[in-house]
């Protein structure tokens, strides 16, 4: 029988403040950014101090091989990042030398999206010579996935609510991408990403009814020229607020651990902003090491494996 894999793919985090540059450079594709946007982004790491995504995705590739064990599966998991190191190629060829043959890979994003699930597949796929492999495109309503999120919502805004002495509605958020991207052409359909990040929204919102009120926003919009997915976060809350609440839980259903976009997105720019409109932000805590999403994408993986013995 063939040896089998688990490759799980992420978008990666430099190490210190002085690689940002070049990380940048990654994400680009080598198209130079502004010097004022690179010290922006300088200064949102500085504010965090450190951004985990790196360390906490590699306890999740630990969690899903131990959930494959439990399973009776003896299978490695492999971790690798698009932008950053262990770079996708360099892992990929590791596992070529560790004699896989076959690998269920999965992007750690389960919402799917040309501008950011495409180039990861299309960066396995352009090193995965000799190797055969199943991709998992999306899994954004993948039970375990909604459950694994209503998991940390639920006791956040049970705890929350009773704090305030009334229910607090909730924004739930997803990163936005350039409109242009996205949009159907000549060539190609519309991009599924904004309607199934919504899906998600509102399956996690179903498994948490006692809920009275929630909306859906994109967050963290580029710098780059052009229209981008909204409704924006701002704008968002500025409704909420408008609505005469005065506390309101925003939880990332498009992120499956901390990193910039939570730490410094959320928990200081959002959270400054809706303070300046009389609006308290709190969020629940993120998934990072849950249980439950490591089961997610333990079946999902065997799903994928299966489906290469079947060929």
């Amino acid at each position: 029988m063939p040896k089998q894999a688990v490759l799980l793919l992420a978008h990666g985090t430099p190490e210190t403040i002085e690689q940002i540059p070049e990380y940048l450079r990654n994400v680009t594709g080598g198209r130079p950014l502004p010097h004022e946007v690179v010290e922006e982004i300088q200064r949102r790491y500085a504010l965090i101090g450190h951004s985990p995504l790196a360390e906490i995705t590699q306890e999740q590739g630990r969690l899903v091989e131990a959930e494959l064990a439990a399973f009776g599966k003896r299978i490695p998991v492999y971790v690798a990042m698009r932008n950053w190191y262990p770079y996708i190629a360099d892992i990929v060829i590791r596992m070529r030398a560790d004699g896989v043959e076959e690998a269920a890979v999965l992007c750690l994003a389960p919402q799917n999206s040309r501008t950011s699930v495409g180039l990861y597949r299309r960066a396995v796929e352009a090193e995965a010579v000799g190797l055969r492999i199943d991709f998992t495109e999306s899994w954004a309503q993948h039970p375990l996935l909604i459950e694994a999120f209503a998991e940390r919502l639920r006791p956040a805004w049970s705890k929350l609510s009773v704090e305030v002495g009334a229910p607090v509605p909730v924004l739930f958020t997803a990163h936005s991408v350039p409109v242009r991207t996205i949009e159907a052409n000549t060539s190609q359909p519309a991009d599924p990403y904004a309607d199934e990040a919504r899906r998600t929204a509102e399956l996690v919102a179903a498994r948490v009814p006692e809920i009275p009120q929630w909306s859906f926003a994109f967050q963290s919009q580029g710098a780059s020229g052009g229209e981008w997915l909204g409704p924006t976060v701002e704008r968002t809350l500025e409704s909420i607020a408008a609505s005469g609440a005065r506390t309101v839980l925003l939880q990332p259903i498009g992120f499956l651990c901390d990193h910039v976009e939570i730490l410094y997105d959320v928990d200081i720019f959002f959270r400054e902003f809706a303070k300046r409109i009389n609006l308290r932000l709190e969020r629940p805590a993120s998934l990072n090491a849950s249980a439950t999403l490591a089961r997610a994408i333990a079946d999902l993986a065997l799903q994928g494996l299966t489906r290469l013995n079947s060929i």
